[in-house]
């Protein structure tokens, strides 16, 4: 069996996060914690909660997905991050890359693939 993987989801859409709470619930060694809130996310990392990545969009209303994968590398700097973005440009993907990113998945994606898209990505 695949080992437990405890995931952060960061999106201010519902609609994403319940899809993204629905693709990966189809693996159950996922454990999804998904917020809308980068303030909560910021806190949850920084109490060492124990997560092995993050997804998070890059625009969000409270705070930019780079700008917050910043502050999350603060309380956690090896944490991996993958970015959940419309934004698929040569120039955009290049630029989450040296933000930190991990990965990116280019929004719409797949609900079917997603699982193995994350896993994928992850180390």
């Amino acid at each position: 069996m695949t080992r437990p993987l405890r995931l952060l989801h960061i999106d201010d859409d519902d609609d994403i996060r319940a899809i993204v709470a629905l693709a990966l619930a189809r693996d159950p060694a996922i454990i999804l914690t998904a917020t809308a809130s980068a303030s909560a996310a910021l806190e949850w990392v920084r109490a060492g909660q124990g997560f092995d990545a993050v997804l998070l969009d890059v625009t969000m209303p409270e705070m930019p997905g780079p700008a917050l994968l910043r502050a999350l590398h603060q309380g956690d700097p090896a944490l991996p991050a993958i970015f959940m973005t419309a934004q698929s440009r040569a120039h955009e993907l290049v630029a989450l890359y040296a933000a930190g990113a991990t990965g990116v998945i280019v929004k719409p994606f797949d609900p079917l693939t997603l699982v193995a898209q994350v896993r994928a990505l992850l180390p």
